[in-house]
Protein backbone atom coordinates (compact mmCIF):
# COMPACT_ATOMS: atom_id res chain seq x y z
CA UNK A 1 0.00 0.00 0.00
CA UNK A 2 1.42 3.36 -1.07
CA UNK A 3 0.00 6.36 0.78
CA UNK A 4 0.28 9.82 -0.73
CA UNK A 5 -0.34 13.19 0.85
CA UNK A 6 -3.49 14.60 -0.76
CA UNK A 7 -3.39 17.86 1.18
CA UNK A 8 -3.52 19.13 4.75
CA UNK A 9 -1.91 15.98 6.13
CA UNK A 10 -4.57 13.67 4.68
CA UNK A 11 -3.32 10.51 3.01
CA UNK A 12 -4.85 8.42 0.24
CA UNK A 13 -3.92 4.94 -0.96
CA UNK A 14 -2.51 5.63 -4.44
CA UNK A 15 -3.10 2.03 -5.54
CA UNK A 16 -6.88 2.54 -5.21
CA UNK A 17 -7.01 5.68 -7.39
CA UNK A 18 -8.60 5.44 -10.81
CA UNK A 19 -8.46 9.07 -11.87
CA UNK A 20 -7.58 12.60 -10.76
CA UNK A 21 -9.73 15.23 -12.45
CA UNK A 22 -10.48 18.93 -12.26
CA UNK A 23 -13.84 19.84 -10.66
CA UNK A 24 -14.70 22.46 -13.27
CA UNK A 25 -16.85 20.45 -15.68
CA UNK A 26 -20.56 19.80 -15.20
CA UNK A 27 -20.25 15.98 -15.32
CA UNK A 28 -17.68 16.04 -12.50
CA UNK A 29 -19.88 18.35 -10.44
CA UNK A 30 -22.76 15.89 -10.96
CA UNK A 31 -20.48 13.05 -9.90
CA UNK A 32 -19.63 14.95 -6.71
CA UNK A 33 -23.30 15.65 -5.98
CA UNK A 34 -24.30 12.03 -6.60
CA UNK A 35 -21.54 10.81 -4.28
CA UNK A 36 -22.62 13.31 -1.62
CA UNK A 37 -26.21 12.09 -1.81
CA UNK A 38 -25.08 8.45 -1.58
CA UNK A 39 -22.68 9.08 1.31
CA UNK A 40 -19.58 8.29 -0.76
CA UNK A 41 -18.04 11.78 -0.76
CA UNK A 42 -14.89 12.45 1.26
CA UNK A 43 -14.03 16.14 1.48
CA UNK A 44 -10.44 16.76 2.57
CA UNK A 45 -10.27 20.36 1.35
CA UNK A 46 -10.61 21.77 4.91
CA UNK A 47 -12.98 24.50 3.74
CA UNK A 48 -10.77 25.62 0.84
CA UNK A 49 -11.79 25.61 -2.81
CA UNK A 50 -11.76 22.14 -4.37
CA UNK A 51 -9.05 22.02 -7.03
CA UNK A 52 -8.93 18.29 -7.72
CA UNK A 53 -11.27 15.34 -7.49
CA UNK A 54 -9.85 11.88 -6.84
CA UNK A 55 -11.94 8.93 -8.00
CA UNK A 56 -11.30 5.57 -6.33
CA UNK A 57 -12.05 2.01 -7.37
CA UNK A 58 -14.52 1.72 -4.47
CA UNK A 59 -16.70 4.48 -6.02
CA UNK A 60 -15.66 6.98 -3.35
CA UNK A 61 -15.03 10.54 -4.49
CA UNK A 62 -12.39 12.58 -2.68
CA UNK A 63 -12.33 16.39 -3.00
CA UNK A 64 -8.94 17.97 -2.37
CA UNK A 65 -7.64 21.54 -2.27
CA UNK A 66 -4.36 20.49 -3.91
CA UNK A 67 -3.80 21.00 -7.63
CA UNK A 68 -3.94 17.82 -9.72
CA UNK A 69 -0.34 18.39 -10.87
CA UNK A 70 0.89 18.42 -7.26
CA UNK A 71 -0.86 15.14 -6.46
CA UNK A 72 0.47 13.50 -9.64
CA UNK A 73 4.04 14.58 -8.81
CA UNK A 74 3.61 13.14 -5.31
CA UNK A 75 2.50 9.82 -6.80
CA UNK A 76 5.41 9.79 -9.25
CA UNK A 77 7.96 10.52 -6.51
CA UNK A 78 6.83 7.53 -4.41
Amino acid sequence: MKLIDAGFGNFVNSERLISIVSPDSLPVRRLIQDAKNAGRLIDISCGKKTKSVLITDSDHIICSAEEPDVIIKTIENN
